[in-house]
């Protein structure tokens, strides 16, 4: 389900700027001016897709692609959401999307997601649905190397159109899912958002109709209203099927014909209503406070009539939006690196919040009684772009980053994921999206961008921001000293920054090279080649290794991932938050001569990165380059391990931002809980404690960049794994050029135990945080076990079996959770032990009787193991897993770190499959009896606070 919680906003602001011109920002458009008016042609339409529609009435979307190989993406598209529910129906949209699991014509109860799971495909992350206001949307990812596998996918695409049982007893099972998921979301920003909805959607259905409904009809509605919402609104004229993937174009559409051609178009058809979102000339305001938010945000939308873009003309339109979008939020995350910053992060975007209605959004995370300056400098901001425009350079960069973009994105064109093009049709069909190629995307932005006059683009920020349709949100903790501004302090401010006088931005480019100098370059003075992985393994002279497996799973990628022994487990205590904090500083700070901004103008038009860690047993490095920007990477990991970077103004910054940041971390029931799990966990260990302000009182910048010296001082031990599309002779030479000239001051090194051990018993902690009547519940068990590769895998076998067991059992049979995870570790260093876990949220009168349950499945586990079905399914789920993960530069990178790291042969990466085929029931009852004993077991419970409370406590059990 499509989910508006203010959270959403938070990773948005905090997220950097990046520009997307794939699909251009923001739909909403003006009336094309008269240089623009020959361009009302219609956009060209992908000719690789086939787009029809059947007599009865639905629309189908076929098109043919390669990637991931003999796997096929399925989507049914129901034009019909909750904003369509009758009073009686609120919530059922939903309730009813779930019932598509719950048995169909073809599938009793479970057997559809029974089936799935037998042909290695996993439930949520291969086989899915969601429901927002205006659609539903069924997911399915299939095999396509058995022709009996995809005729069962389209029966259930053509179960779900129609044949849905809605049986009275799933029905009854499911109430109390769908009631946990209901549960889940609750809390703060739940309860700010129930009361912002209204306003923000004042006098329109959207106001009342939010996807996950009312608990009362969740509990309560009869069968009848299932079948009324499923008979009006689930009807071939309201539908879509796209099937994207490797297969027969022919034969898909011959399968389309038989499955939905026999679905009998409605009689009488209820009215497709679409209900607007009314106009007002006066601001609305919502100011909202919440004992349990540790955040302070300002929020002011401004709502446009959403629009459809048809033309070029309209195109070009998105095009101008997106450049004003990107750079105005360029200038915010620029304000946000301020020694002493107005917000915490910032954010402005045009997007569609809802089917009829677009909204452009200002957004600000602000200090705790920052309110009058975060806002004003949120605004002062699109004043100074509506006062003084843009620059000219900056315009500029924006055309170079999003050229770049695309020539990328052409570059892909056969490596694209099927996925993509799914969602693609996906809104073409339900809001009209354009359906381009990359080709004709591409040549279009060639066409258009040099045309982009900094003129109209300056003139963008006028059209979003107006006094009418305005919606000002704002939402603080409920704490004494903490008071929000009234209605009347929010409109002066705003109508204060109309009239303000800004200075013009100035944009300060550096003509600096890069790098000044290249290093000395070493050499490879050791080469060997292993044949069966396709893998480089080369020796420099400075001591250095490198490992390269060259691919052509990516046209324009290259990754790497680097790592040597040591981490802050080697900073002295006194120094371990300075050294946890190094690399935070460093990426504030810049690299070489440029500070981060100009770092990041510096890199305009380059598609290459490279971010240090400091992990606490190693440090390292990771990053990837399109193959014509490898230089520039190489040139930024030398420039991390030689000239890094730790400035006042960076330093102040981040201690500034993370001091408001913790400042009500505490006021969060969920936070509570963790740090009281991880205190009894870790045994309240010095290096186990969470972030406060007390911490960030030892931050200390000098401190910092020394440690981070220290741990980049010495090449000699580091390896460097790189995968991608890249000639060896070539990458060769850059590896000899740069990483052969990095320092080597021959030091044997490695990691230390510091000593953190896993609590001893049987223990118990029980929280009463929180006002929603909901728990979470974690189980922990812990050890010492041998640590092998063959252990490590009947750990994760053995989880993949219990997930599927405990969904049946907590979720399916008892009703009783959402969702349940289960979890481990199995880990080498500093010590050979584990760690594994199995957790879940639900109603806190059924913590016991859940927990119970687990604890009886793990004994029954550990004792029979699982039936022959669970075998057969967890080992297909790997396996299938295992085929689209061989053509994954992702899989590979982390695959040949962790053999290299370990000493491991790499030749074993291909033996996978035969090492599933020795997975048995005798090993997953070892694993069991290993990994969830309860010698060491911690019960964790979150409970809502009981009245006059408001403690928690860890307590050991009887």
């Amino acid at each position: 389900m499509k989910k508006f919680w203010l959270s959403a906003i938070f990773a948005l602001a905090l997220a950097p700027v990046v520009a997307d011109p794939a699909t251009p920002a923001g739909s909403a458009a003006a009336a094309p001016s008269a240089a623009q008016n020959s361009a009302d042609a219609p956009l060209p339409v992908d000719p690789n897709v086939v787009v029809k529609k059947l007599p009865n009435g639905l629309t189908y979307y076929i098109r043919k692609n390669g990637k991931p190989e003999n796997r096929a993406e399925l989507r049914l598209v129901i034009n019909a959401g909750a904003i369509l529910e009758d009073e009686d129906q609120r919530g059922l949209a939903h309730f009813l999307e779930h019932m598509a699991f719950n048995g169909t014509k073809n599938f009793e109860k479970q057997g559809l997601i029974d089936y799935m799971q037998s042909i290695g495909m996993r439930f949520g992350a291969d086989v899915n649905a969601y429901t927002s206001f205006d659609e539903t949307v069924y997911m399915l990812q299939i095999p396509t190397d058995d022709q009996e596998i995809v005729d069962k996918g389209f029966q259930i695409l053509e179960d779900w159109a129609w044949q849905i049982t809605l049986s009275a007893e799933e029905i009854e099972k499911e109430r109390g899912v769908v009631a946990e998921e209901w549960r889940l979301g609750r809390g703060a920003s739940a309860r700010i958002f129930d009361k912002q909805l209204p306003m923000l959607f004042s006098g329109s259905r959207y106001a009342d109709r939010l996807p996950i409904g009312k608990l009362e009809v969740i509990e309560n509605a009869p069968r009848e209203a299932f079948l009324r919402f499923y008979r009006d609104w689930y009807r071939p004229d309201l539908m879509a099927v796209i099937v994207v993937g490797d297969f027969d174009t022919a034969e898909v559409e011959a399968k389309i014909k038989k499955h939905f051609g026999r679905i009998p178009a409605a009689a009488s058809p209820r009215e497709r209503a679409y209900y607007e979102v009314p106009d007002h000339k006066e601001t609305l305001f919502s100011i909202e406070t919440d004992p349990e938010l540790p955040q302070s945000i300002v929020q002011i939308f401004y709502k446009h009539p959403s629009q459809t873009m048809k033309t070029e003309a309209d195109f070009r339109e998105s095009v101008v939006h997106g450049i004003a979008q990107n750079i105005l939020n360029e200038r915010l995350q620029e304000r946000s690196q301020d020694a002493d910053p107005p917000f915490i992060a910032a954010f402005t975007g045009l997007t569609g919040y809802v089917r009829v209605s677009d909204v452009f959004m200002q957004a600000a995370l602000v200090k705790e009684n920052g309110f009058e300056e975060g806002l004003t400098a949120l605004l002062a901001e699109a004043k100074r772009a509506k006062q003084h425009g843009f620059a000219e350079t900056e315009l500029e960069r924006q055309k170079v980053n999003i050229l770049r973009s695309l020539e990328r994105a052409y570059n892909e064109r056969d490596k694209t994921e099927s996925s993509v093009f799914a969602g693609r049709y996906l809104g073409a069909f339900l809001s009209g999206d354009p359906m381009l190629d990359i080709g004709n995307r591409l040549a279009l932005y060639k066409k258009l961008l040099p045309g982009v006059s900094l003129d109209e683009v300056n003139r963008a920020v006028d059209r979003w921001i107006s006094d009418k349709n305005r919606v000002v949100l704002v939402s603080a903790p409920e704490k004494e000293g903490l008071t929000p501004p009234t209605r009347a302090q929010l409109l002066a401010l705003i109508d204060k920054a109309e009239s303000l006088e800004v200075a013009a931005y100035e944009d300060k480019v550096s003509d600096a090279p890069l790098l000044a100098a290249k290093p000395k370059p070493g050499r490879v003075f050791m080469e060997d080649y292993l044949e069966e992985v396709d893998v480089y393994d080369w020796k420099l002279s400075n001591r250095a290794r490198v490992v390269f497996k060259p691919t052509d799973f990516k046209n324009d990628e290259v990754r790497f991932s680097a790592f040597s022994p040591g981490g802050t487990s080697l900073a002295a205590d006194g120094d371990y938050v300075p050294a946890t904090t190094a690399v935070l500083l460093m990426n504030e700070s810049g690299l070489g001569e440029f500070d981060s901004i100009e770092l990041q103008k510096k890199l305009a038009g380059k598609v290459a990165s490279a971010s240090p860690s400091i992990g606490e047993l190693n440090e390292g490095m990771a990053g990837s380059a399109s193959p014509q920007d490898l230089e520039t990477l190489f040139q930024l990991i030398y420039l991390h391990f030689t000239q890094p970077r730790a400035e006042a103004k960076a330093f102040e910054s981040l201690t500034a931002k993370y001091k408001e940041l913790v400042l009500n971390r505490e006021k969060s029931p969920d936070t509570i809980f963790s740090d009281e799990v991880s205190k009894v966990l870790y045994q309240n260990h010095p290096r186990r404690q969470p972030l406060t302000a007390e911490t960030i009182a030892e931050m200390d910048m000098d401190a910092s960049l020394k440690f981070y010296r220290d741990r980049y001082a010495d090449a000699g031990d580091f390896t460097f794994v790189f995968v991608g599309n890249v000639e060896p002779q070539r990458l060769k030479s850059l590896v000899a050029q740069y990483l052969g000239g990095l320092p080597n001051i021959g030091r044997k090194e490695s990691w230390k135990d510091i000593g953190v051990k896993y609590f001893k018993g049987k223990q118990k902690i029980k929280v009463n945080r929180g006002l929603e009547p909901k728990s979470r519940v974690r189980m922990i068990f812990t050890g010492e076990a041998a640590w092998s590769p063959r252990n490590r895998l009947a750990l994760n076998m053995l989880n993949e079996a219990l997930r599927i067991r405990l969904r049946e059992i907590l979720r399916e049979d008892m009703g009783g959770v959402y969702g349940v995870g289960v979890s481990g570790s199995l880990s080498k260093r500093p010590k050979e032990r584990f760690s594994a876990s199995v957790s879940f949220g639900c109603d806190p009168e059924n913590v016991d009787k859940l927990t119970q349950a687990v604890l009886d499945e793990l004994e029954r586990a550990a004792k029979e193991g699982f039936e022959p079905s669970y075998l057969e399914k967890i080992k297909e789920i790997a396996l299938r897993r295992y085929e689209v993960n061989l053509k994954r530069n992702s899989f590979w990178i982390a695959n040949l770190r962790y053999y290299f790291d370990y000493g491991l042969d790499p030749a074993e990466i291909l033996q996978y499959k035969t090492k599933l085929e020795t997975v048995d029931n005798a090993l997953l009852i070892k694993a069991a009896r290993t990994y969830y004993d309860n010698e060491n077991y911690l019960h964790a419970a979150l409970y809502p606070e009981k009245k006059g409370s408001g403690a928690s406590s860890g307590e050991p059990s009887e």
